[in-house]
């Protein structure tokens, strides 16, 4: 079955209504929201807010991500303006409201379709984003795994004082650079100063960086090189022939490839996926039995 869904024919109404915060995060206003699926007083519709944060706590995620609370100024006349209860809702925290919502109101069920179709494609988008994040953590983690090996290799080589591994490791990614070294790199990419070459990478430009790595390592060791200088020209030859290689399958060179969100923020927000899964499970599970 294909995940393309059909835009619904309340698009128009929601969307018209959709706000983009500054930062160019969307949001529903939950007045304006509450006028169009026709409740007479936003009293009326405070409960069904209620309901919709508790089914938010349930499923597992953040309520404040999706619902806060805010004062907005409106007129009174005369110039004059007070401030008055609203909330800023996500997509997610809208498909729960009108999911709460009276049915009897005519653009309810509209509104139910509309924001389950969005959500999924939310989801879908999301889905591709976790698996894009979980592959560049395994990846990133096999580099530092891999890296280790290669210094172990390089110093059989004869690479040993700190200055000696730099210059062995800018071999490497000369090679697979087109004769860009590490500092031609952090500038062509904009890093921050303390920023490590890897942590904004990419899975694409990880697996090429793994590849690299991995070959270097086990070409040394399976020629028992004992000379730094030819260390050298070993790291810049295989990384020569990764990037050949991405040229001939129509990659993108790794230069060219765009700069991600630091792995640090990464880790930090599956650390807390996970937590939050945990604890959803740990909640679901029946009482152990005594």
């Amino acid at each position: 079955m294909s995940d393309q869904l059909p835009a619904p024919a309340a698009s128009n109404t929601f969307e018209r209504i959709k706000r983009v915060s500054p930062a160019g995060a969307e949001f529903w206003s939950a007045r304006e929201l509450a006028r169009v699926l026709e409740y007479s007083e936003f009293r009326h519709f405070l409960p069904v807010i209620e309901k919709a944060r508790e089914a938010c706590l349930n499923s597992a995620h953040r309520v404040e991500d999706h619902f806060e609370q805010i004062l907005e100024m409106v007129s009174i006349g005369s110039g004059a303006q007070r401030p008055v209860e609203d909330w800023k809702l996500s997509r997610y925290a809208c498909y729960l409201v009108i999911q709460n919502a009276d049915p009897s109101k005519p653009l309810v069920a509209l509104g139910q379709s509309y924001f389950a179709v969005q959500t999924r494609r939310q989801e879908l988008a999301e889905d591709e984003a976790l698996k894009e994040e979980q592959k560049r953590l395994l990846l990133r983690q096999e580099m530092t795994k891999h890296n280790k090996h290669l210094a172990g290799a390089a110093k059989q080589a004869g690479v040993i004082q700190p200055v000696d591994y730099a210059i062995f490791m800018d071999h490497g990614y000369r090679g697979l650079y087109g004769g860009l070294g590490m500092r031609d790199i952090r500038e062509r990419k904009r890093l921050k100063p303390k920023e490590h070459v890897l942590e904004p990478m990419g899975s694409t430009e990880l697996a090429a960086n793994l590849f690299r790595a991995t070959q270097t390592e086990e070409k040394l060791r399976r020629e028992n090189v004992r000379n730094k200088d030819h260390a050298n020209r070993i790291h810049n030859e295989v990384g020569r022939k990764v990037r050949k290689t991405i040229n001939e399958l129509g990659g993108t060179m790794p230069e060219n490839l765009p700069v991600a969100e630091s792995i640090k923020k990464v880790e930090s927000r599956e650390k807390k996926r996970l937590k939050a899964e945990q604890k959803k499970l740990a909640k679901n599970a029946p009482d152990a039995e005594t």
